[in-house]
């Protein structure tokens, strides 16, 4: 779960004379709805987790909201995908049978508290992942010594190359700032053919499941931000700390919320990395 905070930092210097400066943040005042969306061709993964936003300081366990109206609309048929809540995993469900289409365009709708948000996107075809592979290497520049995974494969798309994947090593996901692996076709992806390292050293014995998601612009641009918001240290030279751009949008109400929606094919292989003995 993400968490969303607004960093307030503010540094004043004149000369070689420093102040100190208090803050006073209303702890309850501004708190908003934060909705994170996944919507994919895989049951097991489509959920909706709503929560209230929590001040930097605030630490208070998470609040889960669970009284909210959430559903998906088929936009070229009109059909309504109901979601429940489900107490054992804290968020919205829909039945296990239903996921996205390719060249469906769905819309996310949340009603709660007489506040209502829309968001939609559409579900792009998968790239082609061949291999994954793996190799023992010395300790290199940048590199530790340890098992480097590569994954090989073709993207023959011309247009909406937006892309993540997501690393889970032994069951935990890998979650930290540097952990958000996003590329798109700025600089070409015949390195996608080449083989594509990941920047993590595993050890013999690892499992590791990588996921492969297209994304539509809106939410690939959303994580960007979040990256850059992640990596903001609030020094001088660096912009005032925001939230990144939602795609989901108040469409009633004027109470704005935080979080995103993915529409996204997801291909997911699984290796058990393993020394290979003469």
């Amino acid at each position: 779960m993400i968490r969303y905070a607004v960093i307030f930092l503010l540094s004043l210097t004149l000369m070689s004379c420093q102040e100190e400066v208090f803050l006073v943040l209303d702890q309850n005042e501004g708190r908003l709805p934060v909705i994170e969306a996944l919507w994919t061709d895989q049951g097991v993964y489509n959920e909706v987790k709503m929560s209230l936003s929590k001040n930097y300081y605030d630490s208070m366990d998470l609040e889960i909201i669970r009284d909210a109206q959430v559903f998906i609309r088929v936009k070229s048929s009109g059909r309504v995908i109901p979601f429940n809540f489900i107490t054992a995993s804290n968020s919205y469900r829909p039945h296990p049978s239903e996921r996205a289409r390719v060249g469906e365009t769905y819309e996310l709708n949340v009603v709660w508290n007489d506040k209502a948000y829309q968001a939609s996107g559409m579900m792009l075809a998968a790239p082609i992942v061949d291999s994954v592979t793996w190799k023992f290497e010395e300790k290199r520049l940048f590199r530790e010594e340890g098992f480097y995974i590569k994954v090989y494969g073709k993207i023959p798309f011309t247009a909406d190359n937006n892309y993540r994947i997501r690393v889970i090593e032994n069951d935990t996901l890998k979650n930290q700032r540097e952990d958000y692996l996003l590329f798109d076709d700025t600089f070409g992806l015949q390195f996608f053919e080449k083989g594509l390292e990941l920047g993590y050293s595993f050890k013999e014995n690892d499992r590791v499941r990588l996921e492969l998601y297209r994304l539509n612009r809106d939410a690939f641009e959303y994580l960007n931000q979040l990256v850059n918001l992640l990596f903001n240290d609030g020094g001088l030279f660096s912009p005032p700390p925001q939230n990144p751009e939602s795609n989901i949008k108040a469409v009633k109400g004027n109470t704005p919320a935080l979080g995103f929606f993915t529409v996204s094919p997801i291909l997911s292989r699984t290796v058990l990395i393993q020394a290979k003995y003469d």
